[in-house]
């Protein structure tokens, strides 16, 4: 199955985009639009990609469409992109993962600075998976050891993009994330990275994306076509911006049927 990738961060396009159906199966949540000038309906020219190959696998078009998507949310000409970003699906299940992974060295292979993808998904980590490496001396050390938050991390294929996965199982964790430590080593990671994308667990499953949210620059929420309802994926973001979390917009994942082309040029 191929995986699709839309960001949209304007209201008002419900009509143009559902269709008559409980299930996101032909369309794209609409997020909170951006606090910052947003020229997304330009067609701005893509960074030239360095020519050391990805290490993550995806085909010509998933490529393109993650290129248009990190180009869009990370790389916005004129205007002061975030650096700090959750990622976050609407439920299990959605790939998260596997998007924020692939984002993350989709950004390193367009930028000279360091990008450090972290997995706080403490309960069901899965970046290391994605990345084929081990799991140990990750977050949860970091947030029980003194080192710093550098020292945890480990190089994936470029100089200037690090992993760190969540480490080892720890008798705290549920109480890590919300730790006063666990601010402080968000505050590091803003020092130590120039980019920091960060998965976390499904909203409808923890409020981790809310409590990260507001020490990060903003949430990218991933929904999965053909699977996520409407109304789960709309109280997700009505939680992240009760909360006052900034939504930078909505990624629609596994995407399989063509968005009409009316509509695709006005993302």
């Amino acid at each position: 199955m191929s995986r699709n990738f839309e960001l949209l961060q304007n209201l008002g396009k419900e009509q143009d985009i559902f269709q008559a159906t409980d299930f996101l199966d032909s369309s794209v949540l609409p997020a909170a639009p951006m606090a910052m000038p947003s020229p997304m309906s330009l067609p701005l020219p893509l960074p030239e990609v360095k020519p050391a190959p990805l290490m993550l696998a995806m085909d010509e078009g998933q490529r393109d469409e993650m290129a248009k998507l990190v180009q869009r949310l990370f790389l916005v000409p004129g205007a002061e992109a975030p650096r700090v970003v959750i990622v976050s699906g609407t439920e299990s299940g959605s790939g998260c993962s596997w998007v924020c992974a692939r984002m993350a060295e989709l950004l390193a292979s367009q930028v000279s600075s360091s990008v450090c993808v972290v997995d706080a998904n403490l309960s069901n980590p899965g970046l290391h998976v994605q990345f084929r490496t081990d799991n140990t001396h990750g977050l949860t050390d970091a947030l029980h050891e003194p080192e710093s938050i550098r020292s945890f991390g480990r190089p994936m294929g470029r100089e200037n993009l690090w992993l760190i996965s969540s480490g080892g199982e720890s008798a705290d964790q549920p109480a890590l994330i919300s730790s006063d430590r666990m601010r402080m080593r968000m505050a590091e990671l803003r020092q130590e990275f120039h980019y920091v994308l960060i998965d976390v667990p499904a909203i409808n499953a923890a409020n981790d994306g809310i409590v990260l949210g507001r020490a990060a620059d903003g949430v990218v929420v991933v929904i999965k076509a053909n699977s996520s309802r409407r109304e789960t994926a709309r109280k997700a973001i009505q939680e992240l911006e009760g909360a006052k979390v900034r939504v930078l917009g909505a990624v629609l994942n596994q995407r399989t049927f063509p968005i009409p082309q009316k509509i695709y040029n006005r993302l």
